[in-house]
């Protein structure tokens, strides 16, 4: 992958944009030290598309389940157990 200085990079940087796009990456360096990348997007790792609804007609959340066990729960906390 090339490294560019940072002056190179201002005075270049709609070219070197352009070839990043076309899958040229490149790093930019400041005083010799690496800094960035620039890579382009398509080569990024996509994270994985959720499937909404999926489960669908799976699962079923009982009418209680906000209140499931409160009585139970309350007396742990009390020490009531």
């Amino acid at each position: 992958m090339r490294t560019v200085n940072i002056h190179e990079a201002k005075t270049h940087l709609s070219r070197l944009v352009e070839q990043a796009a076309d899958g040229e990456g490149f790093i930019i360096a400041k005083a010799g030290r690496p800094m960035v990348k620039v890579v382009p997007l398509e080569a990024q790792e996509q994270p994985a598309k959720r499937r909404l609804g999926f489960m669908k007609g799976e699962i079923k959340v009982p009418d209680d389940f906000d209140t499931m066990y409160a009585e139970e729960i309350q007396a742990m906390f009390e020490g009531k157990d």
